[in-house]
């Protein structure tokens, strides 16, 4: 697939449906060197899904039974407030482990919501025999072209901005960001991987050379917690990944902590899994080499204005 093209044609089709998130340069989280940053926790609902969502609704003939989609919180936002700005019914499945916050945020949009017991993979399997009840267009939370093509408007967005880093760190879960990014990058530039050490599915097919289920848990796990990386995600990684790292929770949280207290970004554990790796040394730059975070949610769990 040509990915660069479809990421093309899906950053024109969503354009006016999604926020063209801010960039800036800073120094500080006790590293020596300075840091480019993607805001992306400002897009709609809080992430950066809202682009799959858009492009996958925006490019399919919907059918009258509306959309489903099974999330650990942040899909089933975008995708519950995509459908809402289109007019397209949505049911939305969540674990319970989803949260206070996220599960709020969908329940805003005006979406069914149905929060099932267990895990992702325990939603998926409720949504997916919704999908066979009712008719309704599966939206993938990460493993779909529509999904991962809309994800990866934002590395090329970013570039458009005047992104200057060699090199990328993006968190991953499913891995759908970083296939985007994978995608429409080629190589150009290297992409980091961050995962945390008790949700590392990509890292897990990587050794294994090929997607393997793994155990999920940690405070990121309601965003970074899918049990099997993506297909889409683990060839692009064999092709075009520069390296793939873990860091520990307590990293997580002491990154989260710094952005609110240098930064004033309140994020989720997820959007502060990349800078994690800078700070912690899990990834350690060579001399003079520039590098770059994606931030990439904010829908904190609790939330502390909920």
């Amino acid at each position: 697939m040509d990915w660069q093209a479809e990421i093309e044609a899906a950053r024109t089709r969503i354009a006016g449906h999604v926020v063209e998130t801010p960039v800036l340069t800073v120094k500080g989280f006790g590293l020596s060197y300075p840091v480019e940053m993607k805001l992306e926790q400002v897009q709609h609902t809080g992430s950066f899904k809202a682009r799959g969502a858009f492009n996958t609704l925006l490019s399919s003939q919907v059918p009258e039974g509306g959309v489903v989609a099974a999330s650990g919180g942040n899909h089933g936002a975008a995708v519950a407030y995509a459908a809402a700005s289109l007019g397209i019914p949505a049911h939305i499945f969540v674990p319970e482990m989803a949260g206070a916050a996220k599960i709020a945020l969908i329940r805003s949009t005006g979406a069914d919501l149905t929060v099932v017991p267990g895990e992702y993979a325990n939603a998926l399997e409720a949504a997916r025999a919704h999908e066979a009840a009712s008719g309704a267009m599966q939206v993938h939370a990460y493993d779909a072209p529509g999904t991962v093509a809309g994800q990866g408007t934002c590395a090329a967005e970013w570039e458009a901005q005047g992104l200057l880093a060699d090199t990328v760190l993006i968190a991953v879960g499913g891995g759908g960001l970083i296939a985007g990014a994978l995608g429409w990058l080629a190589g150009a530039r290297k992409v980091v991987a961050v995962e945390p050490e008790t949700s590392c599915a990509l890292h897990a097919a990587l050794g294994a050379g090929a997607p393997v289920d793994v155990e999920v848990s940690g405070i990121a796990a309601n965003a970074l917690g899918a049990r099997r990386i993506g297909q889409i995600c683990f060839d692009l990684a064999q092709a075009h990944l520069g390296a793939s790292v873990l860091v520990p929770d307590a990293a997580i949280r002491t990154a989260q902590e710094a952005l609110w207290r240098e930064r004033r970004q309140l994020v989720e554990p997820a959007g502060a899994t990349a800078l994690a790796a800078l700070m912690c040394g899990a990834y350690r730059p060579e001399p003079g080499e520039r590098v770059a975070v994606l931030v990439c949610g904010a829908n904190v769990v609790p939330d502390p204005l909920g």
